[in-house]
């Protein structure tokens, strides 16, 4: 049995709520695949009171249809249960539950709610009208919704004005796993791999659960890219379309926006996103505000600058890496990875996507400078003439200028990196017109190689500090 990686926050948020005196309506969201079903079903499978998994463009009818299903399963009626609508269907249910004698909270688990409301579906309302009209009344209801459609679930019940407005009791939003999760998740499974190498992994599979359960131990990390991505039919070669699809209605113009992203390695202003793809107003502040709630994208303000002008940066892993390779592979090539390791292509790529990895793992590389208790702001910065990887504006007038570097080894910085970096610092000074202390701060692999200019770095942090 698959055991349960990390999550240790989450599930005291539903205890609480198990143990709670009042009814629990609780939402959790996260990105498709990040593992929202599986630590529901972890926790309460064998003790739900109902449960429902809303089907991918099934009809109303085919909806109500398997959702009488269930109820006849649940109830163990020997006659088959027909629903008229959901109005009907939440009676049903609500029937049902009235006769389970149990003093624990009855747990209701709907999988996939969005997929489940329909175009003139009327299932928000009877949603409402159950929860409202019956559940709140109670204090022995815990009903669970979860979604990868993280728009839907904030639409249409966290910010709803209708009937559910104000009614949910617990929001719950599940990242991806950190660095240490997924070496904890992959020690789990057997496999014997480095820190370096799960580094590597995260690359691709952005410590997204179902995307490290597709890996083999019996294979490199290599040989593991190259079925997976490369080889005819590999399961993450196929996985693009039906991310997308499946969360956003009008994919196509979301694809627009991460592909225009993925172009550009610094990010991008909402300005330059409107100019390369044409989207405009509200409809492009629609689709960066679910981009960024679904875990796809990040944004970050930019020092001395207005908050419309925060710099958006692509940051799931899998559609970078699509971008870059997958779409561009040559089809007869299922050993493209293989073929092309340590290329200035790939090395380039591990250098940039690394500097993604730093900027998720941002409360690991405060506890690595011993400022995890200081209040900070986390920003990138550039101008015409220079740019930073991070910056780190902290609460006691310091900022940490982070650059960020991936390598096999020690990093070695030269005479001419040194001037570099010290010309950087007053471009920086200058433009910001900061008075704050400033601090050169590398964030590498193996740390700095001591030497004659070795002192230009003041602070840093290694790929071991990232798995705290």
């Amino acid at each position: 049995m698959e055991k349960l990686i990390g999550r240790h926050k989450e599930i005291e948020r539903l205890q609480l709520c198990e143990e709670s005196e009042r009814s629990e309506f609780i939402i959790i969201s996260g990105r498709r695949r990040v593992g929202k079903t599986f630590l529901i079903n972890k926790l309460y499978e064998k003790h739900f009171a109902f449960s429902y998994t809303g089907g991918h463009n099934l009809s109303n009818n085919e909806q109500l249809m398997l959702f009488a299903e269930k109820l006849r399963k649940y109830t163990k009626s020997p006659i088959q249960i027909k629903l008229k609508n959901w109005f009907d269907a939440f009676l049903q249910l609500q029937n049902y539950l009235e006769n389970i004698k149990s003093t624990s909270k009855k747990i209701l688990f709907f999988d996939e709610m969005p997929w489940i409301d329909t175009r003139n579906s009327n299932f928000v309302k009877a949603l409402e009208y159950f929860w409202n009209s019956w559940a709140t009344q109670r204090d022995d209801i815990m009903l669970i919704a979860t979604g990868s459609a993280t728009s839907w679930l904030n639409d249409k019940l966290i910010e709803n004005q209708g009937g559910l407005h104000n009614r949910i009791t617990n929001q719950i939003f599940l990242e991806p796993f950190t660095l240490k999760e997924v070496e904890e998740f992959l020690d789990s499974h057997n496999f014997d791999w480095d820190r370096y190498t799960i580094v590597q992994t995260y690359m691709l599979t952005g410590g997204i659960p179902f995307y490290l359960n597709m890996l083999q131990k019996k294979y490199s990390l290599s040989q593991n890219i190259d079925d997976l991505c490369f080889a005819k039919n590999g399961l993450l070669k196929m996985e693009f379309d039906e991310l997308y699809s499946t969360l956003f209605s009008n994919a196509d113009k979301y694809i627009m926006i991460a592909r225009a992203l993925s172009e550009k390695n610094s990010g991008m202003t909402r300005q330059q996103i409107a100019e390369t793809t044409r989207i405009q107003g509200s409809s492009l502040s629609r689709m960066l505000e679910n981009l960024e709630k679904c875990d796809f994208i990040m944004s970050f303000p930019q020092i001395g600058k207005i908050s419309k002008d925060k710099i958006y940066r692509l940051s799931d892993f899998y559609t970078l890496f699509y971008f870059k390779f997958i779409e561009k592979s040559n089809p007869h090539d299922s050993n493209f990875w293989s073929n092309n390791i340590n290329t200035p292509q790939i090395n380039t790529w591990q250098g940039l996507t690394f500097e993604i990895i730093c900027l998720t793992h941002i409360k690991q590389i405060k506890n690595a400078l011993g400022i995890s208790g200081i209040s900070t702001k986390s920003t990138s910065w550039r101008n015409n003439e220079s740019q930073i990887d991070l910056v780190i504006e902290r609460s006691d007038r310091i900022i940490n200028l982070c650059e960020i570097k991936f390598s096999v080894e020690k990093y070695h910085i030269s005479k001419d990196y040194a001037d570099k970096i010290r010309e950087r610092m007053g471009i920086f000074r200058s433009a910001t017109k900061t008075t704050k202390t400033l601090i050169n701060t590398f964030i590498t692999t193996y740390g700095i190689k001591q030497d004659k200019y070795s002192s230009i770095c003041q602070s840093e942090v290694t790929l071991d500090d990232l798995f705290v």
